[in-house]
């Protein structure tokens, strides 16, 4: 009898792997860098979610606010776009944030940062403090903020609060960090036991983007830099999303015990079998929409969002 041979079974994170690695593979070390920025933005633009949208300047900083029907007025998350600081905008990132806006009631500002390596260090984590300073001068109070960002997003977001710490101003109430890349030296096991697993980043690629957001002489090791090896007292309260199949994955799981330890209050999820920001495949991954769902209880409370108020 002929044997009956099986089909590989093709699974949700299997086609979310597939849509990122078709981007990819058309890109080798002579595509110019525009080019990336356009081929990326056109992959993931779109918005499933109805919210509004306006464009808007944030002490000189392109942005725009993304809010479903109901928002309070007076909260919001500023929120970081990922992209190894060289690839993202709010474009990419629009679907995402909509869906966080929508799931937490919470307007969110989302700006265009300036990206490396026309722009190195610190010039994005200048454009988040002026976006953040923006805020504060148009009456947002720092108890009515969250911070959000994913990725490189998440380490610019970790390293504005640090910085606001250091001039002694208000933090906000909290931070959602998704897969954030908190250490631009590489140094987590992670790089090497999840090297196989990851289908996207390799540890070769992620110094790379490293070198171009810092240039040939940045400290990779620089606290605003590399929020790992910073000084985490006095952080507010984290949210913390990473997928168990991440290079990066100890870009998390070492920051949250090195904040703990520091006294923040960190709720660290490892998803199991989830990709670097699986989070952006809503309409692929049911688990994107969990996740979202978490993230938005966590905003919820911590900025204090009442969802019982909102028109039906």
């Amino acid at each position: 009898m002929a044997q009956v041979e099986e089909k590989a079974v093709v699974t949700p994170i299997d086609l979310a792997i597939e849509r990122i690695r078709r981007i990819y593979q058309g890109w080798n070390r002579n595509t110019p860098v525009e080019q990336m920025r356009a081929e990326w933005d056109a992959a993931f633009e779109g918005c499933s979610v109805p919210v509004s949208c306006e464009r808007v300047f944030t002490g000189g900083v392109d942005g725009e606010w993304i809010a479903a029907g109901g928002a309070p007025k007076d909260k919001v998350i500023l929120y970081f776009h990922g992209g190894g600081f060289r690839l993202g905008s709010v474009a990419s990132h629009r679907d995402l944030i909509a869906r966080i806006a929508d799931a937490s009631c919470c307007r969110v500002l989302a700006i265009n940062y300036r990206l490396a390596p026309e722009h190195r260090f610190p010039a994005a984590l200048d454009d988040a403090l002026a976006a953040h300073d923006w805020l504060r001068g148009q009456g947002f109070r720092p108890e009515n903020i969250a911070f959000a960002g994913d990725s490189a997003g998440g380490n610019l977001m970790l390293a504005a609060m640090l910085a606001l710490r250091e001039r002694g101003l208000p933090l906000p109430a909290a931070g959602i960090l998704m897969s954030p890349w908190t250490d631009l030296a590489a140094t987590g096991t992670s790089y090497v036991s999840r090297a196989e697993a990851d289908p996207i980043h390799a540890r070769p690629m992620i110094l790379a983007l490293a070198k171009a957001y810092l240039g040939d002489d940045g400290d990779p090791r620089h606290p605003l830099a590399s929020p790992l090896h910073a000084d985490l007292a006095g952080l507010p309260p984290l949210l913390i999303q990473v997928g168990d199949r991440e290079t990066v994955l100890d870009d998390s799981t070492m920051f949250a015990e090195k904040a703990r330890a520091a006294g923040v209050d960190v709720d660290l999820q490892v998803w199991d079998g989830m990709i670097h920001v699986f989070q952006m495949f809503g309409s692929e991954l049911s688990q994107a929409q969990q996740a979202v769902d978490a993230i938005a209880g966590f905003l919820r409370q911590h900025l204090r969002i009442d969802v019982d108020r909102r028109p039906q």
